[in-house]
Parts: C-alpha cells; structure tokens; sequence
C-alpha cells in the first residue's frame, strides 16, 4: 500500500490546512486534525480517481527527507495519508440548487479551499454524522 505525505498547515485564524507536495492542487482542510486527516485522506482517494479515469499516472511518493528539503514545506507538520488499493468511484448526479444557495456554497468552498463537490460531501456527512448522535442520545 503506498503512503503519501501529507502536509498540515494552521494559521491563527483558519482551519488545519493540508496539501501533498506530491500532488500539486490537491488540498483540503478540517476544523481539527482528526478532520483534517479524515479529509486528507478522502481527498486522496478522489484525486487519485480523478488521475485513473483521466488515463494519467499516480505519482510514486517521496520520501520524507526529499519533501523536507524543499524549504517552503518546512512550515507544516508532515503525516502519512494511505492511497487507497482501490478508491471509490465517484458518481455524478444532477441536483437543484436555488442559484443564490449555489453562489455563497461556491464562495464558502473557493474561501476554505474545496470543490465545490468536496464541500457538499463534507456537508452531508457531518449533518448525517450529527443526526446519527441525536439518535444514539
């Protein structure tokens, strides 16, 4: 199984910022760590889809000591993040959004570093995650 490093980033006023070096323009966040690795690692496996359904090669990942040297990874905290064996397909679906809705989701995600897909699963989650604790309670 192969491990990609993960870097997280957290400026006083922000979530937990996280980026791979090995794959440019893959980022995501979370409002703690563990969020922030529970959506490393999805983020992953989405980007390494995208990669397979686009007929691109996945990356081998770097070491350690390689993503270390560039100094403008030195301000995060390196963690491995699991590639999945095989990361679940995405599907696409057409939904109806009033476009006003649309707009300030589009802003929110562009403003925490989503898609504006990445954004509407961690959303769905959390409010399927919080209804689950209502009904446990």
């Amino acid at each position: 199984m192969r491990h990609y490093i993960a870097l997280i980033h957290k400026d006083a006023d922000s979530d937990y910022g996280v980026s791979f070096p090995d794959l440019p323009g893959l980022i995501t966040a979370g409002v703690d760590l563990d969020d922030a690795r529970a959506m490393a690692e999805e983020a992953l496996a989405l980007h390494i889809e995208g990669l397979a359904e686009d007929g691109e090669a996945v990356p081998e990942p770097s070491s350690l000591e390689e993503i270390m040297a560039d100094p403008e990874n030195r301000g995060g905290v390196a963690v491995l993040v699991a590639a999945p064996r095989q990361a679940m397909k995405s599907v696409r679906v057409n939904v109806t959004i009033p476009e006003d809705i649309l707009a300030e989701i589009d802003r929110y995600a562009e403003g925490h570093g989503f898609t504006r897909s990445g954004f509407l699963v961690r959303a769905a989650r959390e409010a399927m995650s919080h209804d689950r604790l209502e009904t446990a309670a």
